[in-house]
């Protein structure tokens, strides 16, 4: 033999060492085929003879098996093959591939709401189907008007407050409910389908600013403003029984954000806790029920987290109370990117939103109608809910203000309808009872859209 091969050792032998010895020693290996014959044939002759035995017992063995429960056997486990010799990721880490005594794969069940749901649920869904509902204006703006002095805010309640309550619009319907009352009608009057309470910020959070951060102020301005809401949607619905007329709880985003630090030198710095937060939203929505709201807006969203927040709030509160009521979303894009402050896409923003089962989610604020286009028909392709918007007047002027007028901004909405993207719609910023007037005359010649499911 010549010596540049060697027979390997019998435990090591291939068929390439078996064709390398053929291709050196033809004789040698033509030898031992003559002698690997009869046992070759030795071989077939104890198969044929054993198949009847063998592969029935094989058979009903699989069976009894699968009758036993029996257990599954781990293959041993490879020894590591060392980086850099070519072995694949399995051979290197034999550790992380698959076991054999897996768990079965659980059946799923479709899920089913344990808590009882309100009849403003069904008397929503039977309208958005029919037609395209009015959410009403800005109340800010509206207040504007007004031309309040600080003694309007402070009433007789606060009049000795120690702080300056200016600007902080939430008390007027403690200390000018005549006002509040007032502004509700015109929207009504206008043909708003739905009034928002004028509660944006009556948090505890939020009335920090004011130093009216204490639990009995925030629940008087919750429950006063669902109250007066009520009381107007009421006297509307009794003037027309045929357009029922809803007041929804405003729960704002507060003045904190649980995503992004307000610190420049410290990126891991929070304003505040997702807990604190939680309790927060969980004591506005408290007051708003017991005043009598027909249904929830968790409104101009910049930070997912703190709608997360609202939203778990609103379980909770929920799970307390032992029945619910619909729950709007609303969020807002901070620019032509289509993103919020925390940085979602409207898809996104679905998506981190849907577990909590809203009756409808959409998009406020930020945006004239026009800009606003594109992400509204993300977010109905994407949603299988209903879908709203209400954007503002067109863009601020330099000075803050809103110069478009409610039949413009109707025109620049009529996109919406046209493409059929919405079941609701209504104003932000700069918007007035003359603007949802427009709306609603306008939305009135169109269908709503209809709502697709998602596959079980």
């Amino acid at each position: 033999m010549p010596a540049s091969f060697a027979v390997p050792a019998i435990g090591k032998y291939t068929w390439h060492d078996a064709y390398n010895y053929a291709r050196v020693n033809p004789g040698n290996a033509s030898v031992a085929l003559l002698l690997a014959w009869p046992l070759f044939l030795a071989f077939m002759a104890l198969i044929v003879v054993l198949t009847p035995v063998v592969f029935p017992g094989l058979a009903i063995a699989s069976y009894v098996l699968k009758a036993t429960n029996a257990p599954a056997i781990e293959k041993p486990k490879a020894k590591p093959a060392a980086a850099g010799t070519g072995a694949s990721y399995a051979e290197m880490y034999p550790e992380v591939q698959p076991k054999a005594a897996q768990a079965p794969v659980p059946k799923y069940k479709k899920w089913v709401d344990p808590v009882e749901s309100s009849p403003a649920f069904d008397l929503i869904n039977k309208i958005m189907k029919e037609r395209i509902m009015v959410i009403d204006g800005a109340m800010g703006t509206a207040v504007q008007k007004y031309k309040l002095q600080e003694e309007d805010f402070r009433g007789e309640r606060y009049k000795n407050h120690t702080h300056d309550l200016k600007g902080n619009n939430d008390i007027l319907v403690i200390t000018r409910p005549d006002v509040v009352e007032e502004i509700h009608s015109k929207y009504l009057a206008a043909g708003a389908d739905i009034i928002e309470t004028n509660t944006f910020n009556a948090t505890m959070i939020s009335q920090a600013d004011y130093e009216l951060d204490k639990k009995e102020e925030v629940y008087l301005i919750n429950k006063t403003a669902a109250e007066l809401a009520k009381k107007c949607c009421v006297a509307f619905t009794e003037k027309n029984p045929d357009k029922p007329r809803f007041a929804a709880g405003a729960v704002g985003p507060t003045n904190k954000t649980l995503s992004v630090s307000p610190s420049v030198e410290n990126p891991a710095f929070r304003g505040c806790t997702y807990d604190e937060i939680v309790e927060a939203y969980m004591e506005q929505v408290e007051a708003l029920v017991e005043g009598g709201v027909d249904m929830l807006l968790v409104e101009t969203i910049f930070d997912t987290l703190n709608a997360k927040a609202a939203m778990f709030a609103i379980d909770l509160f929920f799970e307390k109370w032992g029945k619910k009521i619909p729950v709007f979303v609303s969020g807002t894009i901070v620019d032509n990117s289509g993103r919020t402050l925390s940085g979602q896409t409207n898809e996104a923003f679905w998506n981190s939103m849907s577990h909590s089962k809203p009756i409808a989610i959409g998009l406020n604020c930020a945006l004239g109608a026009k800009d606003m286009v594109p992400y509204i028909e993300n977010l109905s392709k994407a949603a299988d809910c209903w879908v709203f918007c209400y954007p503002n007047a067109g863009l601020p002027n330099a000075m803050g203000g809103y110069d478009q007028k409610g039949p413009e901004m109707a025109e620049d909405c009529r996109v919406f309808p046209e493409m059929n993207l919405i079941n609701a719609i209504g104003g932000g910023c700069g918007t007035t009872d003359e603007h949802i007037g427009c709306l609603a005359e306008m939305v009135s010649k169109f269908k709503p859209r209809e709502k697709h499911g998602v596959k079980d």
